[in-house]
C-alpha cells in the first residue's frame, strides 16, 4: 500500500519532475523499494500470464512500460549513493543489492514471459514492425537469452544465485574504495611540506582541509584533481611517494576494505556464468554483444597500439631520467616521480607551466565553452535555473532547449570533489528520454571531482580537467539529444564500445583555437590566452602520450587477461603481475587503474571485459572529427546534422556499425588514431 507520507511514492510535481530531494530521508528508501518491487512483480506476472496471444504491444511494449515506479526510485537512490552518499545509504545499498538482482533474475528467467518473447522473435518477419520496434524486440530477445532464460531449470536457478552474489560483491567493492579514499589525507605541515606547490594547488589544499575540519592547514586527498597536481609539482619526493602509494593501494590495505578476495570470487562467478551459457570465458560472453565481437579482435587492437606506445614511453622515460641527472637528482625515476619530471620537461620543451596555464581555464568559462559548442553544432541553448530543490548546494541546473525553443531536458552539473562522493567523473540520468509513456524529457547529470576554490574565488582547471568536462558533457548530450520511443534504446543505451564515441569526439572541440581564443580568458584580467601560449598548448597535445597510452593499455589488457584466464587463475596479485610481466611494463609507470580500485571493471559489469572500449571508440572519434576537418569547418552544418541524426539522437535504434557508416560512409581504421596520439 502506498504510504502518503513517503515522498518517493507520491507524484513528483515540482519543476521538471525532479525528485523532492530536500524531503528525502534514508528511512524512505526501503519501504519505497518494497512497494515498487511488488508493483513491478505484479506487472511482470500479468504480462507473462496473459491469456491473449503475444503481440509486440501486449508483451514487449508492456514490459517497457512496467516498473515505472521502481525505475524512478532506483535512479534517485543510486545517483545519490554515487554522488552524495552516507553510512545510512550505504547500509541500504548493501541490503538492496541481492533483492534487486533477484528481481532482475526472476524477470529475465521467467519462462512464461520468455516463451512469449521467443514466439515474437520466431515470427518477427510477419509482425510488421517498424525499424525501432524490430530493434527493441532484438534487444529483448538477446537480453533474455544472455541472462539464461533458455537454460534448463537447474542452470537457471544457478544463474539466479550467481547474479545475486555478483551484485553484492560489486557493491562491496565500490564501497571499499570509497572507504579507503575517505580514510586517507596527507596533512602538509608548514612551508617545507608545501615546497613547489603553486598558489592554485595550495588554495585547493586549504579548501580540502577546511572541509575536513582542519581550518588553516593544507590537505591532499585521493581525489585525482588534488593528488595528480601534487605529484606534478611537489619537490618533496618523500611526500610524493607517500601519497602515490596510498593512491595506488586503494582496496589493497588488508582488513574489511580489502578487495582482493572480492575480485577472485567475482572472476570465478563470471566465468561460471559464461560457461553455463556456452562461452569459453567471460570475455567471450561479454564481447559477443559488442562491436568488437571477440576477445581476439580486442587484443589485436590493444597490442598493436601497445607496440607504438611502449616505444614512445621508453623514450620519454629516458628524457626524464636525463633531466633528473641534470638537476643533480641521483635517483631512478619511479612512478611517483614521473609527473614531476614530466612537468619539468614540458616547461623546458614547450615553455608551458601549468601554473601559468590554469588562470585561463576557469571552470565557469569551460562550462560556457561546452555549452556554446553544443549551440553551434546542434542549436541548443542552456539557461541556468536557480532555486530548484537539488541534492547538494554545489549542484547547478540548466534547462536545455532545441533550436526551435522547445524544452528537451534538464542538465545538472555536480563539479566539485567531496568526501561522500566516489572518485572519478561520470554521466548518469535521473530520468531517461522516451515517448512510449508520453513525451518524457531526460534529466541528465554530470558528476566530477574538481578541487573547489576557496569561497569567493574562481575554480581553475588543468587542461586535462577541461578535457574531462568536455568528455562528460559529450555523454550528457548523448542523453539529452536522445530522440527515441522506447526506453531500452534511450540515450547511452548502446554497446559499451560505442558509448564512448559521443564523449571522446566532443573533446576534440576543446582543442580548437576557435574555442580557446574565445573562452580561455585570464581569471584576473579577462584577457584571452596569448597566441604564443595557445600555440604552445596545442603543439604539446601529444606530449607525454607514451606514458598516458601505456598506463591506459596496461589496465585494458589486464581486464582482458583476467576475464580470459583459466578457471584456476583468480588470484589478483598473480594476474596483475602476469599481465605486467608479459607486457614488459616500464617500471617507471603504473597502471591507470590497479585491479583493487578498478571500479570500471569490478564495481559492476558495464566495463568488465570492456575497458578497451575507450580506445575502440577513439579509433572512431579520431576519424569522425576528420569529417569536420574535411568539410573545412569544425561546425559544418551538414556534418553536424548527420552527427545528430546518426550518433547523438539515435540511441540504440541502430546497430552501432550501421550508425557509424550512416554518419561517415565507412568504418574507420587506426591511422587517424595513430596521428592523434602522436605515433605517426
Amino acid at each position: 500500500m502506498r504510504d502518503p507520507q513517503n515522498p518517493l511514492l507520491t507524484p513528483w510535481t515540482g519543476p521538471y519532475g525532479l525528485p523532492p530531494f530536500s524531503r528525502l530521508e534514508p528511512a524512505h528508501y526501503l519501504p519505497a523499494f518494497e512497494t515498487a518491487l511488488a508493483e513491478a512483480r505484479a506487472e511482470i506476472e500479468a504480462i507473462a500470464n496473459a491469456e491473449t496471444p503475444a503481440t509486440f504491444d501486449n508483451t514487449v511494449a508492456a514490459l517497457e512500460l512496467s516498473g515505472e515506479r521502481l525505475t524512478r526510485v532506483a535512479s534517485t537512490f543510486f545517483n545519490l549513493t554515487s554522488a552524495n552518499t552516507s553510512p545510512d545509504l550505504q547500509a541500504i545499498e548493501r541490503e538492496l543489492a541481492p533483492k534487486l538482482a533477484r528481481h532482475a533474475s526472476e524477470t529475465l528467467l521467467n519462462q512464461a514471459l520468455f516463451a512469449r518473447i521467443e514466439r515474437l522473435w520466431e515470427t518477427r518477419d510477419r509482425l510488421d514492425l517498424d525499424m525501432e520496434q524490430a530493434r527493441v524486440l532484438e534487444r529483448y530477445y538477446a537480453m533474455f537469452q544472455r541472462a539464461g532464460a533458455g537454460l534448463d531449470a537447474d542452470d537457471r536457478a544457478r544463474m539466479s544465485v550467481i547474479t545475486q552474489e555478483l551484485a553484492v560483491l560489486g557493491t562491496r567493492f565500490s564501497q571499499n574504495i570509497l572507504a579507503d579514499e575517505a580514510a586517507y589525507h596527507l596533512v602538509l605541515e608548514g612551508e617545507e611540506d608545501l615546497a613547489g606547490l603553486p598558489s592554485f594547488l595550495r588554495e585547493a589544499a586549504a579548501e580540502a582541509a577546511e572541509e575536513r575540519g582542519l581550518s588553516g592547514r593544507h590537505v591532499i586527498t585521493l581525489s585525482r584533481s588534488l593528488i595528480e597536481p601534487f605529484l606534478q609539482f611537489s619537490t618533496r619526493r618523500d611526500l610524493r611517494e607517500h601519497a602515490f602509494k596510498a593512491w595506488s593501494a586503494r582496496g589493497e590495505n588488508g582488513g574489511d576494505t580489502d578487495n582482493r578476495e572480492i575480485i577472485a570470487r567475482t572472476l570465478a562467478l563470471r566465468r561460471e556464468r559464461a560457461q553455463l551459457l556456452g562461452h569459453e570465458n567471460f570475455a567471450d560472453y561479454k564481447l559477443d554483444d559488442s562491436m568488437a565481437k571477440t576477445p581476439e579482435a580486442v587484443r589485436d587492437l590493444l597490442e598493436s597500439m601497445w607496440t607504438h606506445a611502449l616505444t614512445k614511453a621508453r623514450d620519454e622515460a629516458q628524457t626524464l631520467q636525463e633531466l633528473a641527472a641534470q638537476d643533480g637528482d641521483n635517483i631512478e625515476i619511479a612512478p611517483w616521480d614521473w609527473r614531476f619530471y614530466a612537468e619539468r620537461a614540458r616547461q623546458r620543451d614547450h615553455a608551458i607551466d601549468e601554473a601559468d596555464l590554469k588562470p585561463y581555464l576557469q571552470l565557469d568559462s569551460m562550462i560556457e565553452a561546452a555549452f556554446d559548442t553544443a549551440t553551434r553544432l546542434f542549436g541548443l541553448t542552456f539557461e541556468e535555473q536557480r532555486g530548484l530543490d537539488l541534492y547538494h548546494p554545489d549542484v547547478r541546473a540548466f534547462s536545455v532547449r532545441d533550436r526551435d525553443g522547445k524544452d528537451i531536458g534538464l542538465f545538472l552539473g555536480d563539479y566539485f570533489a567531496r568526501a561522500p562522493k566516489r572518485s572519478g567523473a561520470w554521466m548518469s540520468a535521473f530520468r531517461k528520454q522516451q515517448k512510449l509513456a508520453g513525451d518524457i524529457l531526460p534529466i541528465i547529470v554530470n558528476v566530477m571531482n574538481f578541487a573547489k576554490a576557496p569561497k569567493g574565488q574562481q575554480t581553475l582547471l588543468t587542461f586535462d580537467d577541461a578535457h574531462t568536462l568536455f568528455h562528460e558533457f559529450g555523454h550528457a548530450l548523448h542523453g539529452l539529444l536522445s530522440n527515441v520511443t522506447h526506453p531500452v534504446l534511450s540515450g547511452t543505451s548502446v554497446s559499451r564500445d560505442f558509448v564512448e564515441l559521443p564523449s571522446q569526439l566532443y573533446e576534440h572541440w576543446l582543442d580548437q583555437p576557435e574555442i580557446l581564443q574565445r573562452f580561455a580568458v585570464h581569471v584576473e584580467t579577462g584577457e584571452p590566452m596569448p597566441d604564443d601560449l595557445l600555440e604552445r598548448v596545442l603543439a604539446a597535445r601529444t606530449f607525454n602520450s607514451g606514458f598516458e597510452t601505456v598506463e591506459y593499455l596496461a589496465s585494458a589488457l589486464f581486464d582482458l587477461d583476467a576475464h580470459t584466464a583459466p578457471a584456476e587463475m583468480t588470484d589478483v596479485t598473480a594476474l596483475e603481475s602476469g599481465t605486467l610481466t608479459r607486457l614488459d611494463m616500464p617500471a617507471q609507470i603504473a597502471m591507470r587503474h590497479r585491479p583493487t580500485h578498478f571500479a570500471h571493471v569490478f564495481s559492476g559489469e558495464n566495463y568488465a571485459s570492456g575497458y578497451y572500449s575507450y580506445m575502440w571508440s577513439e579509433v572512431m572519434d579520431a576519424d569522425a572529427f576528420t569529417a569536420f576537418e574535411e568539410a573545412g569547418d569544425i561546425f559544418d552544418p551538414g556534418t553536424a546534422a548527420r552527427l545528430l541524426a546518426h550518433i547523438y539522437s539515435t540511441g540504440g535504434r541502430q546497430d552501432p556499425k550501421d550508425a557509424y557508416i550512416a554518419f561517415r560512409g565507412a568504418l574507420p581504421n587506426t591511422s587517424a588514431l595513430l596521428k592523434k596520439r602522436g605515433f605517426a
